[in-house]
């Protein structure tokens, strides 16, 4: 899987004999196919083991078998696959003593042009959102403010849960939830702090295809992934706390969700 600004690294075991080596790719949806306007085409590739003196056909004969677009399952059980090395000489350090734990919900949302009066139909903005609240950006950068100690540009008050909880993954809700506030709120953390983050993805609004979730200047541990609403007692179970692979990208489809270990060192 590859989500979008991501790129993968693959190492290929030639181990048959030497000949042409065809690969297939296609996307994957959390939307129904017949909705999403693009091209449904896959892609077909070939490449060449050393020593191959035959030129390579235009079109291969062999009939790929692939998952359907929407292959939640699939996805998962590939996804589940990809663990760090986790040896002598390449070692990993997954926080396990957490000290802050955050639950935050990544949202399609409606954002009111005024105060007074709001409907999600009717003249206002499309914005996204964490835990019920889209970034206000300002003219000044948020880290400026703070190392120089700039008051009135953002606010500490960002939530470790979602200020609203509903089925965050039914067809159905509430359109309160299609509202979102405006703020530029932040969550300090201390330095050496172990933080656990569980992105969950929502329905609001047909969800969207995906949201890329980035940490600037660092990286984490993604240590689990799911589909529907994160469940406390159950998700943990799955968790991999071994061997899982570092980044500092993951996406949230709709209606699923990932858990991240962050370690706050200095980068």
């Amino acid at each position: 899987m590859i989500n979008p600004v991501q790129t993968t690294d693959v190492l290929l075991m030639a181990d048959l004999p030497l000949g042409h080596y065809y690969m297939a790719a296609r996307q994957y949806l959390t939307e129904p196919t017949a909705n999403m306007g693009f091209n449904h085409s896959n892609a077909t590739a070939s490449c060449n083991t050393a020593r191959t003196t035959t030129s390579c056909p235009v079109q291969s004969s062999r009939t790929f078998s692939f998952l359907c677009m929407d292959m939640k399952a699939g996805k998962n059980f590939y996804e589940s696959q990809i663990r760090s090395l986790a040896n002598e000489d390449y070692p990993i350090n997954v926080p396990l003593d957490i000290t802050t734990r955050m639950y935050i919900t990544v949202s399609m949302n409606v954002l009111c042009r005024n105060n007074t009066s709001c409907s999600p139909d009717v003249g206002n903005m499309l914005a996204t959102s964490m835990n019920n609240i889209s970034w206000n950006n300002l003219q000044v950068d948020v880290l400026e403010a703070y190392y120089r100690n700039l008051s009135g540009f953002y606010t500490t008050d960002f939530s470790d849960w979602p200020k609203t909880t509903y089925d965050f993954t039914a067809e159905n809700y509430d359109e309160n939830a299609v509202i979102t506030d405006q703020g530029t709120k932040v969550k300090v953390l201390n330095y050496n702090e172990s933080v656990e983050i569980v992105f969950q993805g929502t329905s609001v609004m047909g969800g969207s295809v995906n949201h890329p979730m980035h940490l600037h200047g660092h990286s984490f541990y993604v240590a689990g992934i799911g589909y529907g609403n994160f469940n406390n007692e159950t998700d943990p179970i799955s968790y991999n706390p071994i061997d899982p692979p570092k980044s500092e990208h993951v996406w949230i489809p709709k209606k699923q969700l990932a858990r991240h270990q962050i370690l706050c060192e200095q980068s």
